[in-house]
This record gives C-alpha cells, sequence and structure tokens, in this order.
C-alpha cells in the first residue's frame, strides 16, 4: 500500500460543534488534518489504499459519513505557470518555454485568465500534454485525471464513486500508453 497526499473540501458542519473533530475521527478520517477556512472544511489526507482511486473514494466516504458536504477534491485543477512548474519540479522558466511552443510543440491552451498576464490551465490536459512528451510519469498524469474525475462525479452529487474511479483510470492509463 501507497500513501496518497491531497485534499477534500467540504461543507455543511458547525466548526464551532462541540464534536467537530470528533466527528471526522470517528467516520474514518483519522488520517486527515481538519481545519476550517474561509467558510469551508478543509480535510488534509494522507491516506494509504492500494490506489489514488480508492483513496480518493474511501477519504469522500468517510467525509460524507462525518455529515459534511464534498464540494471537491484537491489539488486545484486549475493552474498557472508557476503551479506547474512546482508540481512537476521543472523550472518556471521550462514552463513558459513550454506554453509558448519554444521547447515542443502543442502545449494546451490555457483554459481561464485571471487577468490577461495570469492565464491558468487544466491540470489533466496538461499532464497528459507532459506525459505524451516525455515529462511526467505515467501516475502523475492518471491522477489528476482521476481528481478532474472526482469532481465531476461530486457534482453531479454521485458519493459512491471508488468503482468508477477505478475503472476510469484504468481505461485512461491504457489510452495514454497506447499513444506513447
Amino acid at each position: 500500500m501507497n500513501t496518497y497526499e491531497f485534499s477534500i473540501i467540504a461543507s455543511g458542519l458547525d466548526p464551532q460543534a462541540e464534536d467537530f473533530e470528533t466527528r471526522f475521527y470517528n467516520a474514518g478520517c483519522d488520517d486527515a488534518t481538519i481545519s476550517f477556512q474561509k467558510g469551508h472544511i478543509i480535510a488534509d489526507f494522507a491516506r494509504e489504499a492500494a490506489s489514488f482511486e480508492d483513496a480518493i473514494a474511501s477519504a469522500i466516504k468517510a467525509v460524507n459519513k462525518a455529515g459534511a458536504k464534498v464540494d471537491r477534491v484537491e489539488p486545484d485543477p486549475l493552474v498557472s505557470l508557476a503551479d506547474m512548474a512546482a508540481r512537476t519540479g521543472l523550472s518556471r522558466s521550462a514552463m513558459t518555454h513550454y506554453s509558448k511552443g519554444a521547447r515542443a510543440e502543442n502545449f494546451p491552451a490555457p483554459v481561464a485568465r485571471v487577468t490577461s498576464e495570469s492565464p491558468l490551465w487544466d491540470w489533466a490536459t496538461v499532464t497528459k500534454w507532459m506525459y505524451e512528451n516525455k515529462k511526467l510519469a505515467l501516475d502523475a498524469a492518471v491522477a489528476a485525471e482521476t481528481v478532474k474525475q472526482a469532481n465531476e462525479a461530486i457534482c453531479k452529487g454521485e458519493v459512491e464513486i471508488g468503482d468508477q474511479l477505478r475503472q476510469h483510470a484504468k481505461e485512461y492509463s491504457a489510452e495514454l500508453q497506447d499513444a506513447a
């Protein structure tokens, strides 16, 4: 088993309640640090599981069992060039060169702009490109896609997503390996 680190952002519980932390612990979140920031419950997990998909699915189930509503899984799916550099271990300069096409072709286009100077990219799309260009390991690309799939399922109100995540990760991994 490996240990996987990620966060779940949730809502719906009063952080001032006497049993706030205990609810999470008793629900199976004993491997998470629970905090409350800017109106949101943040559960930072270091969860042992057979796969990243299993870790996320079991953590979502535990947070729901504690009585909270899961809003999303992080790391954040929208990233800046600086975020990409930090997550990949590459320099910000290298990421800038990739994004401008100076080091490789067909880098994904930004999906949003905070300002004209601050574009944001979809992390799953970037990791796919980086894997295809031999700049990132397969498991990192699959993990980014897994977070994206988990968040899409959460938006649809789905709770029991373990089988779905495992199946998609298996198919996505095969797809990436076939394309490489």
